[in-house]
């Protein structure tokens, strides 16, 4: 029989860590001293015990995540050929961006196997392309739509068609879908990338499912097993990232009880784009990686990683290869795989996924009190929580507490960028008309490298 060498020490409470602590700062004020203040309002504490931890988070977590690369679809021959070239390369599911309902669908997946996770995600709403796409489907494969005609009005400002024509394509697909493994998807990383804090990204995403909810409760002849997908930018603070999305698991599958749903959904995961930089892109790798373990870790079924390059150039075969390559690494030589809800039972994280939870509840209560989701869209009230938060975190960034190496700190003034770009960089200003204000995503460098570029133009211009 082994023995167990920690019978010898003493257990140390919670209440003893603190008075070691407090003697050996020596009068300093414990709070200001040690405990930090987020920009998402959390409070993080120099240590976390058992004494004080909340009983682990129970959760439909995945047993494995999947590699999956994303595919602009111009043509659908050629988004075939470079499917199947990235899953001999090691990617385990793609990614299609629809931007036309003219795709052929029969070429689109001629010869992918019905097992490999297909995600589509359309760019316009058309009753005939999805039931189309409903009967192309074989029931087995893992083919998900992403249709989400509440995050589109976020984003664009306007419905795909108008809100009654939306809703009734919605409704076709609940009535008659068969074959495609879900349809109705919500987008945090609109909120995130426009700067939302993560309460309020998880907040947003919740009373988003309520609207859907209360729609489809309304109508007793659509189908209750609909399964939600969600789709996940992740940030840089690593473990609040991951209590993030073990938190969305957490409200979605209570709120998902309450109506009679099923409580477990799909989640894809990829980088946010908003702490990418142009100058020194290189550290865009270090940055994405460890987003990525922060996707894995906490609990996404698939990761889809991002360029180093794709803020300024097209999609390329190296940016593509590279970043395929990150998570094959994290897969198979870093063991990300061998593990399913590793975060489990972690003090700090299960602290974390309680409190961002707990948090995210009370906007999400207020949101409900104030008429919705969509009415508070409509008034404005969810633009500005967000452009008030948006305007918090860049302040940290101007004012270098909030750091993004090679750009706010350690710029190298060497580097040269103007001839580089390939993509406009930078939100693009469409003046048109919408029905209300739409959610815009920024990258916090933005100003700093327009002034970079601004002088990279005026030195040649004195050459």
């Amino acid at each position: 029989m082994r023995e167990n060498l920690f019978n010898e020490f003493e257990e140390v409470s919670a209440k003893q860590w603190k008075q070691k602590i407090q003697y050996d700062l020596k009068g300093a004020d414990y709070n200001e001293t040690l405990v930090w203040k987020s920009l998402d309002g959390i409070n993080v504490k120099p240590f976390y015990h058992a004494e004080e931890s909340p009983e682990p988070a129970q959760l439909n977590s995945p047993l494995n995540w999947h590699v999956t690369e994303q595919i602009y679809v111009s043509s659908a021959e050629k988004a075939n050929i470079k499917a199947h070239e990235s899953l001999r390369k090691g990617a385990e599911s793609i990614w299609f961006i629809l931007p036309s309902e003219e795709i052929a669908l029969k070429e689109l997946f001629e010869g992918l196997n019905p097992e490999v996770p297909i995600y589509l995600k359309p760019e316009f709403a058309s009753e005939d392309f999805f039931l189309k796409l409903d009967e192309q489907v074989k029931p087995e494969s893992n083919v998900f739509l992403q249709f989400d005609i509440i995050g589109n009005l976020a984003r664009s400002g306007n419905w795909f068609k108008d809100q009654q024509e939306d809703h009734k394509i919605l409704d076709v697909l609940l009535q008659k879908c068969q074959n495609l493994r879900s349809f109705i998807s919500v987008d945090l990383g609109l909120y995130q990338n426009a700067g939302a804090t993560i309460p309020q990204q998880l907040a947003y995403a919740l009373a988003h499912v309520n609207e859907y909810f209360n729609h489809i409760g309304d109508k007793p002849e659509v189908s209750k097993k609909a399964k939600f997908q969600f789709l996940v930018s992740v940030g840089p603070n690593y473990f609040f990232e991951i209590a993030k999305i073990r938190a969305l698991r957490l409200l979605f599958s209570t709120l998902s009880s309450e109506y009679g749903f099923d409580s477990s959904c799909d989640i894809i995961s990829q980088p946010t784009r908003r702490n990418k930089t142009l100058y020194d892109y290189n550290v865009n790798l270090l940055r994405t990686t460890t987003e990525c373990m922060s996707a894995v870790l906490g609990g996404s079924n698939s990761v889809c990683n991002m360029a180093y390059d794709a803020i300024y150039h097209k999609n390329n075969n190296f940016g593509s290869r590279i970043a395929r390559n990150q998570l094959l690494i994290l897969k198979h030589e870093s063991y990300f795989e061998k593990v399913a809800n590793p975060a489990e039972g972690s003090y700090y994280i299960e602290t974390l996924t309680h409190e961002m939870a707990d948090k995210a509840l009370d906007i999400f209560k207020n949101i409900e009190n104030g008429g919705g989701f969509v009415t508070q869209l409509k008034e404005g009230i969810i633009q500005k929580k967000i452009s008030e938060s948006a305007a918090n975190e860049q302040q940290a960034f101007d004012e270098g507490k909030l750091v993004l190496v090679g750009t706010n700190k350690y710029p190298n003034s060497q580097d040269k960028m103007k001839n580089e770009l390939e993509l406009y960089p930078f939100v693009k200003q469409k003046p048109r008309k919408t029905l209300l204000q739409p959610v815009i995503e920024k990258r916090l460098s933005e100003k700093t490298e327009q002034e970079r570029l601004q002088k990279e133009e005026s030195t040649n211009g004195e050459k």
